[in-house]
């Protein structure tokens, strides 16, 4: 009867075997063991005999654990779980670094409009916006007092030149002294020299275009005061536009005339590459920059003074190995990548790779050493990641 038991128990346990918690089979198997032996005691239960069937059924069961737990791996959730991560695949691209500046735009001809002699405005001709020629009059300063005055030297020239005629005559028949004839010559002629400054001051009243162009910015109206030095307008050569800025004179030895440079104008959402047509060969002392230009197509939307966003290309490799700066880490024997080995279809093992690293520009590295085409590094989920350990992808 008893040996019935054990073998009930023994078929209990092929049922239950699956089950990870070794304590809990042993709990269940035992108490279903007593179970049994009750039942099929059919009499006086011979105790020292029970428990000796007892503990050589779970010596029997405590191998055949171990021996399944071996073939079936970790129970209980201990197994060590292989972390999924996400794989980049390495490829030479182009590469660029640039010098990122804000510049604007100005004319290549922008020329202040100003008088040459102080006075009232007494006319403005144009107004902004208006197309105007070389030598095309743009105001006049009131010149009523000049004139005034110019008249006055006129009527005295006037009697000084018919003094002078009469002292020549008489001289000429050697009536007279010469005193006599050199002071009304030099009287004459002084008038003649005052009549001619006037006469340039008058003009100076009358304010001409310097050049052709675009009238903008006309500050004054008709009754204000100007003078030399104050400007009226500005006069605009809108053909010839051009892009203008300052570098910090730390790129002095890598910014030369002919350069490439993208500029980007963010009013217009417009984005163009042209050339440095211009370095300057002076480093400003209260800013330690240098000025640079660089000229614009005719025939777009750009306005003068418009922010203009230079990057001037500085350092370009067409075939290089990039990464985002984000996946370089660092240790005491210098900086690395977690690149990925892959052993089967979405498996691979982790792997330390040392890098050299070459420029950087907006977050992304060039290597210059320790990576090459083909090479798979871990993007996302490489923070926890040790040299030789397992990976999924």
């Amino acid at each position: 009867m008893i040996a019935f038991c054990a073998y009930l128990i023994y078929s209990l346990f092929k049922q239950f075997f699956k089950m990870r918690n070794k304590n809990l089979l042993l709990m269940v198997v035992l108490g279903s063991a007593l179970t049994f032996l009750s039942a099929c005691g059919g009499g006086t239960p011979d105790k020292a005999a029970q428990l000796a069937a007892l503990k050589d059924q779970k010596a029997k069961i405590e191998a055949e654990i171990a021996a399944l737990e071996k073939e079936l791996g970790p129970a209980n959730g201990s197994e060590k779980r292989i972390k999924t991560v996400s794989l980049m695949e390495v490829a030479p691209g182009a590469y660029r670094h640039y010098i990122d500046l804000q510049g604007k735009v100005d004319a290549e001809e922008n020329v202040p409009v100003t008088a040459k002699t102080p006075g009232t405005l007494a006319r403005i001709y144009v107004k902004n916006g208006d197309a105007v020629r070389k030598g095309q009059l743009l105001a006049q300063v009131d010149d009523a007092v000049l004139l005034k005055q110019l008249a006055e030297l006129e009527n005295q020239l006037k009697t000084a030149e018919d003094i002078y005629n009469r002292q020549k005559s008489l001289w000429d028949q050697k009536i007279g002294t010469e005193v006599q004839f050199i002071q009304a010559k030099s009287q004459k002629e002084s008038l003649e020299n005052a009549i001619a400054t006037m006469k340039e001051n008058w003009s100076n009243t009358k304010i001409y275009a310097p050049i052709n162009g675009t009238v903008d910015m006309v500050v004054l109206k008709t009754g204000q005061a100007i003078s030399p030095g104050l400007p009226l307008c500005n006069i605009l050569n809108l053909s010839d536009l051009k892009v203008v800025g300052d570098v910090t004179e730390a790129y002095a030895s890598k910014v030369r005339k002919g350069d490439q440079v993208v500029v980007f104008f963010p009013d217009l959402k417009k984005e163009i590459t042209t050339r440095i047509t211009y370095v300057s060969k002076t480093i400003n002392p209260s800013t330690r920059t240098f000025s640079v230009e660089c000229t614009l197509p005719s025939g777009e939307d750009y306005r003068a003074n418009m922010i203009a966003v230079m990057k001037i290309i500085d350092y370009q490799n067409p075939s290089a190995i990039t990464v985002p700066v984000n996946l370089i880490q660092t240790a005491e024997d210098g900086d690395f990548i977690m690149a990925a080995e892959k052993t089967g279809e979405k498996q691979a093992v982790a792997k330390k790779v040392n890098i050299t690293q070459g420029s950087n520009y907006n977050g992304i590295v060039e290597i210059r050493n320790g990576l090459k085409k083909g090479d798979f590094v871990i993007s996302t989920g490489f923070q926890d990641i040790n040299n030789g350990e397992a990976i999924a992808f």
